[in-house]
């Protein structure tokens, strides 16, 4: 059964690849540049904002995995958002392929991320969210309407030994490994979840080739404990033998230092995941697959060891 990874050159998207082998040894993966996970990989190259290339890469697959991350940036995500999903879903409804759309939670905002279950309201309070929003309608809208065998999973923020758009890992580990001190947003007493790469993986492929989890909206597999900003710091800098020591950016400043660094201009409408309770609650999906998932300690121990073994290697 061909089940193909679109975007496949990420982080989610590497540990897919290697989590989809219980399945199937008939990968696709479909990127600008893919590479190959396991030997048994076949590599296709499209550019995923063309719909003809779009159309190439799904077909004849039965399961189609959309994991793509563009970059972190307001008006890129809605120039490119929509249009990729509704070519993405047009494209599964005319090849049958069924469809796993890896998601984040940005459509939910509020206080609603007090506690985040499937059952939370779409609820945008950022621009970012509101893409989210119109895009999840999108694959919902065909789920009632019958045309299209979907998953909609989501994740928190995520992180692992492969740094790439993870806030965890680029205010927390990249300062800590320099000598100087982490950093946070807006509160670190607060409980904030954030997702270990290779349970999402995992979760993402148990979904994927699950029939009776079609159709539903699922929270991906992720430690249940209420753990705050400070309690992430504590963890890495035990880990890594470092200060403890972090500063904290309140909302006021994500907006003046970014004017001077895009990326926390970025941040500021999302400060509402910093500045109370986030908590997210994947319950359903470790009690459906009985499934326990990476404790957070576990997490950053495994995720320090193997970017010290990096470090040493490279």
């Amino acid at each position: 059964m061909k089940q193909t990874i679109l975007g496949a050159g990420g982080a989610i998207g590497i540990e897919l690849a290697k989590a989809l082998t219980t399945y199937t040894t008939d990968i696709r993966l479909v990127g600008r540049n893919p590479k190959k996970v396991n030997a048994t990989d076949q590599l296709f190259q499209a550019d995923l904002t063309n719909r003809e290339q779009v159309f190439k890469a799904v077909e004849g697959s039965q399961v189609v995995y959309l994991m793509v991350g563009f970059d972190y940036n307001t008006k890129l995500w809605q120039q490119m958002w929509p249009p990729l999903v509704k070519n993405v879903t047009d494209a599964c409804i005319q090849y049958k392929a069924k469809l796993v759309f890896f998601d984040n939670v940005y459509a939910i905002g509020g206080d609603n991320v007090n506690h985040i279950t499937e059952n939370s309201p779409i609820s945008p309070t950022s621009k970012k969210g509101e893409v989210r929003a119109e895009v999840d309608k999108l694959i919902l809208d065909h789920i009632e309407k019958g045309n299209l065998n979907a998953i909609i999973a989501r994740s928190a923020d995520f992180f692992s030994g492969v740094k790439d758009k993870s806030i965890l890992m680029n205010t927390v580990y990249d300062n800590l490994v320099k000598g100087k001190k982490a950093q946070w947003f807006c509160s670190a007493k607060v409980i904030h979840s954030v997702s270990y790469t290779p349970d999402l993986a995992k979760g993402t492929a148990i979904l994927g080739n699950t029939d009776s989890a079609y159709n539903k909206v699922w929270n991906l597999p992720t430690d249940p404990q209420k753990i705050t900003g400070e309690e992430w710091i504590n963890l890495f800098a035990a880990e890594m033998n470092a200060s403890n020591k972090y500063q904290v950016l309140p909302g006021w400043g994500l907006k003046a230092i970014g004017l001077f660094v895009p990326i926390l201009n970025e941040m500021y409408e999302m400060r509402y995941q910093y500045d109370r309770d986030y908590y997210f609650d994947s319950s359903k999906f470790n009690k459906e697959f009985n499934y326990t998932p990476t404790s957070n300690a576990m997490a950053v121990k495994q995720t320090v060891e193997q970017l010290a073994l990096k470090n040493v290697s490279g």
